[in-house]
């Protein structure tokens, strides 16, 4: 049996199992109601940071989170339970978990947070820390709790994150075991994070270009691969162009596998890198395919340990000001945005890699 059609006959026999699974989801779909919402989720405190060499202060992270709560953003990407040893960055995860759930920053509108976790052990360590404070979040059906009055609806809601790869070489340097192997490790956080109510996004890694493989990415194969984690419990495919090497044409082909494979546009999002100036090519393509979330990263922060070369994430700036000139909806404030890329790139020493930003951040300067 060909490995394009793999995915349709598992997806087939999985369907109810999938249905029912996908339940848990219902309300991110009853937030894009309308066909000119967009959901933005903001990655900079997590993939927009992760990668820099010099560790920054627990109090910067926490304060990005804090700035990035007030720009209208519903969805931000805080941490990663990931070991230390691997990325160094992410080591103070727990504590910006434990301060969200003491403090909750103040927002415009409830805040999805959501986690990295890799395995059964960083799983272990989220769990431990949301079990200390049962009252000061949410999840979705079923309720983390039995007790009605837990329930907040200005709480914040934690998310739980997967992290494959579309190649062997990668998922080898990234993770050290191959696909079938590492989506074995995934079930088991998938079924423990859905087992306690938290709603997973299952990113998938290099799908439009490797760095060790180059463009011969197979979209069929990351399509069976999207279709392994769905079945497995995962309310959202994150289709990530990790490398920047994406082009229309690719992600056009990418986007019809994922249809012919039976997967569902409201169950995916996408996420560009900008190296080669594709990002917001490659999103428009999305837009027309009826793709309507996207990651993006304040200040054009980012990169991967894992990937030689990769830029940073296509800057929230440039994607908000882009999708707001197609008349859709972000809910995001530009120029709030704008104030925050302006921020932590001199806050960590990098240059602003946001067009719009440095664009807009000019002409206040000469007005």
């Amino acid at each position: 049996m060909s490995s394009f059609l793999r995915p349709l006959v598992r997806r087939s026999h999985g369907l109810l199992k999938l249905q029912y699974l996908r339940t848990f989801s219902t309300k991110i779909d009853s937030q894009l109601t309308s066909d000119n919402r967009i959901r933005i989720i903001e990655v900079g405190p997590r993939d927009g940071l992760q990668n820099e060499k010099k560790i920054v202060p627990l109090t910067t992270k926490i304060e990005l989170i804090e700035r990035l709560a007030k720009t209208g953003l519903e969805n931000i990407e805080a941490g990663s339970f990931v070991a230390p040893k691997w990325v160094p960055q992410m080591a103070d995860s727990g504590e910006i978990l434990e301060y969200i759930l003491k403090t909750s920053p103040p927002s415009t509108a409830p805040i999805n947070y959501s986690f990295l976790v890799p395995n059964n052990k960083g799983l272990s360590k989220a769990m431990t820390i949301l079990r200390s404070h049962p009252a000061s979040y949410n999840t979705f059906s079923p309720p983390h709790t039995s007790t009605p009055e837990a329930y907040s609806p200005s709480n914040p809601v934690i998310e739980i994150s997967v992290f494959a790869a579309a190649t062997e070489s990668f998922t080898q340097k990234n993770l050290n075991c191959d696909i079938a192997t590492s989506l074995e490790r995934f079930k088991e956080v998938i079924i423990g994070a859905k087992g306690v109510g938290h709603r997973v996004r299952a990113y998938i890694s290099v799908v439009l270009g490797c760095p060790f493989e180059g463009y011969d990415v197979n979209p069929q194969r990351v399509a069976e691969i999207a279709t392994d984690l769905l079945e497995m419990g995962a309310d959202e495919i994150d289709l990530g162009d990790t490398t920047g090497m994406g082009t229309a044409s690719s992600t056009r082909n990418l986007l019809l596998a994922m249809e012919a494979a039976g997967i569902r546009k409201e169950d995916i999002a996408m996420h560009f890198h900008d190296t080669y100036g594709q990002a917001l090519v490659n999103t428009l393509i999305s837009l027309e395919h009826g793709i309507r979330s996207f990651d993006s990263s304040v200040g054009g922060l980012g990169g991967c340990p894992y990937s030689p070369g990769a830029t940073g994430n296509v800057a929230t700036e440039d994607m908000v000001y882009f999708l707001n000139n197609l008349g859709l909806d972000t809910g995001v404030d530009l120029d709030a945005m704008v104030d925050v890329g302006q921020w932590i790139t001199r806050e960590i020493g990098k240059d602003n890699a946001s067009s719009v930003g440095k664009a807009i951040i000019g002409k206040r300067e000469r007005t």
